[in-house]
């Protein structure tokens, strides 16, 4: 099996190495690319995903669809279609980016996240098929319903998420129904 690459960034966001997947996220994670992936159905429900606690960082945290890290040489598009391919199941999504220089910085359990993080979306007519080694649970949850929820609540989700769905509401970036 091919080890997955992150690639690292400095602090002007160009490309100075990569690292394994499996070593970048700690208590001192150093910047590298990511991506979110906020994808909707055709009524304009926003399908949330909560993450697996196999994972290292933010176990068992509800958050949007799907996020990831994109390979050396790819781009942020191909990235969101391959990951929501092994994630969710997700087929013939043309994911868009909406907001193309997000950066942010968070921790659980001293496990770091520092990322910058373009934002995208996308819209599914089908329905998800979880990859249990990613997601634990999924739910689809309407729009407004959503950014209330995350404006009330936001210690529920992942605080890139929170951040995230504010940026995108307040700009008018969900994609139209």
């Amino acid at each position: 099996m091919q080890i997955e690459e992150v690639v690292l960034l400095n602090d002007a966001f160009e490309p100075i190495g990569t690292m394994p997947k499996s070593q970048v996220h700690g208590a001192d994670t150093p910047l590298h690319r990511a991506f979110s992936l906020f994808i909707f159905n055709a009524a304009g429900d926003l399908l949330l995903q909560q993450r697996s606690s196999k994972k290292v960082a933010f176990p068992l945290v509800w958050s949007n669809s799907c996020c990831g890290h994109p390979l050396p040489d790819e781009d942020y598009e191909n990235a969101a279609i391959r990951r929501a391919r092994f994630e969710l199941g997700l087929e013939n999504i043309a994911p868009e980016i909406a907001i193309p220089d997000f950066r942010y910085r968070a921790e659980m359990h001293g496990i770091v996240e520092n990322e910058f993080c373009p934002v995208l979306t996308a819209v599914t007519g089908a329905e998800p098929i979880p990859n249990p080694d990613e997601v634990e649970a999924t739910r689809w949850i309407p729009w407004k319903e959503w950014v209330t929820e995350t404006s009330v609540h936001p210690e529920r989700y992942s605080p890139w998420c929170v951040a995230e769905t504010a940026f995108l509401h307040e700009k008018g970036l969900v994609p139209s129904r």
